[in-house]
């Protein structure tokens, strides 16, 4: 069974601020599929059909890892696991797959890494820089989106979504060359 995990803050306060733009994607992927989230046996919310199992850490963003790896400890019969998570260093409307890596910088990366003992999980990277002043970076990343992009936003949302099923019907490596995007003069 393959994992698809969304980070984010859990509670009201933190509910439209820019960190959480896992926890939107995975709640994109899971109304579409017309699942409903269900407690665990941790810090965690998921959902899950036949092949999919979505998961929202309730911990903290820093700590993410003790969540993912709890549940993963609970359920054995996971396979492939992707983390969906907000990036200050691509733009806003960018995303960006990896296949496995360093936590660049961003804490609940580096909590999963920690306590999965590993950095060998894919990745789906969320732009969320803008012309905004973005530093410290740990205010920026907690406070929502300006009604200026909203719009914007809910496009990424859109757009994210159809591409981690595609990256759920294909690979990591398609997802990558069909769905990366660099910054260059022609925005592709």
């Amino acid at each position: 069974m393959k994992l698809i995990v969304g980070l984010g803050n859990p509670g009201d306060n933190y509910r439209l601020t820019k960190h959480n733009f896992g926890f939107w994607i995975v709640d994109r992927l899971v109304e579409q599929r017309s699942l409903k989230y269900k407690l665990g046996k941790g810090e965690y919310l998921f959902a899950q059909d036949n092949d999919y199992m979505f998961l929202k850490p309730t911990s903290f963003m820093n700590n993410s890892g003790v969540a993912i790896k709890h549940f993963m400890n609970y359920y054995k019969n996971i396979s492939d696991m992707i983390v969906i998570y907000d990036d200050i260093d691509i733009n806003l409307g960018q995303i960006r797959f990896r296949a496995s890596g360093s936590d660049g910088g961003h804490n609940g990366i580096k909590s999963v890494i920690y306590h999965l003992k590993s950095d060998e999980f894919d990745r789906l990277k969320i732009g969320i820089a803008t012309d905004t002043k973005m530093r410290p970076s740990e205010h920026y990343v907690l406070k929502p989106f300006s009604k200026k992009y909203l719009d914007l936003v809910n496009e990424v949302i859109n757009h994210a979504s159809e591409s981690v099923d595609y990256y759920l019907n294909h690979d990591i490596t398609l997802a990558m060359n069909n769905y990366n995007t660099r910054n260059d003069d022609n925005g592709k």
